[in-house]
């Protein structure tokens, strides 16, 4: 499906491996309670049967391969990010142009390609959903606005609930603190601006930073890389 425009796509899975990588798009590949975001030049290898969906942040082109399930494939039990070389992408291209899902020289080719697959670091943005109902409430706010800053005593108060009892139960169903929480959900919000080109200082006062230094820093803990990086601004 080489050279085709991403679009949205819900979650779904496939019987074999699928092999897909972004050409001029950036977008936010779902996988269970897993996100990662996958830029130009980078790709996804997901194994067979996995449940995955994709979210376009920025819209562009891709390319994607399906895989016989019964072909010797990369031994990766799980969606794993990869950088895609030259040659990764001429083997794609010349497997995306070869007639029909067997023959030797798909098997040649396909042989090459997983010998030559390398792992990345993804840009990974944590983000676990709680399941106590006055929790979600709390999240599904802040999700939807961001840069609210109000802090988890107001929220406490509003749901009928102590501060330490909130407290304790978003760290027993996210494994995070409320306000580190709430940082991840501001980051993942501003990575679609980010991408779309917003400038850094505009998106840092959306999404709750007074000072972009303050969300810049915020931003390299989460994903250990500048915002810089994906809105091509010079840090």
């Amino acid at each position: 499906m080489d050279g085709l425009p991403l679009d949205r796509l819900p979650t779904h899975r496939h019987d074999g491996p699928m092999l897909s990588w972004s050409e001029t798009a950036t977008v936010t590949f779902h996988s269970g309670r897993r996100s990662w975001i996958v830029p130009p030049g980078h790709g996804m290898w997901v194994p067979g049967g996995a449940p995955h969906g994709v979210e376009v942040l920025r819209a562009g082109l891709g390319s994607a391969l399906l895989f016989d399930p019964a072909r010797r494939v990369p031994d990766w039990r799980e969606p794993t990010a990869f950088v895609v070389s030259p040659l990764v992408r001429a083997l794609v291209r010349h497997l995306s142009e070869l007639d029909g899902p067997v023959g030797a020289a798909r098997e040649r080719a396909e042989a090459v390609l997983f010998d030559v697959l390398r792992p990345a670091d993804a840009l990974t943005i944590p983000l676990p959903m709680p399941a106590d109902a006055r929790l979600r409430g709390i999240a599904e706010r802040l999700l939807a606005d961001p840069g609210d800053g109000r802090e988890l005593a107001h929220w406490a108060v509003e749901v009928g609930a102590g501060v330490r009892t909130i407290g304790r139960l978003f760290v027993a169903e996210t494994g995070m603190t409320f306000g580190r929480w709430r940082t991840h959900a501001r980051i993942r919000a501003a990575v679609p601006m980010l991408a779309e080109g917003v400038p850094v200082g505009t998106v840092s006062r959306r999404v709750g930073f007074r000072k972009a230094a303050a969300f810049t820093d915020a931003f390299r803990r989460v994903t250990r890389r500048l915002p810089s990086s994906l809105s091509g601004e010079r840090p």
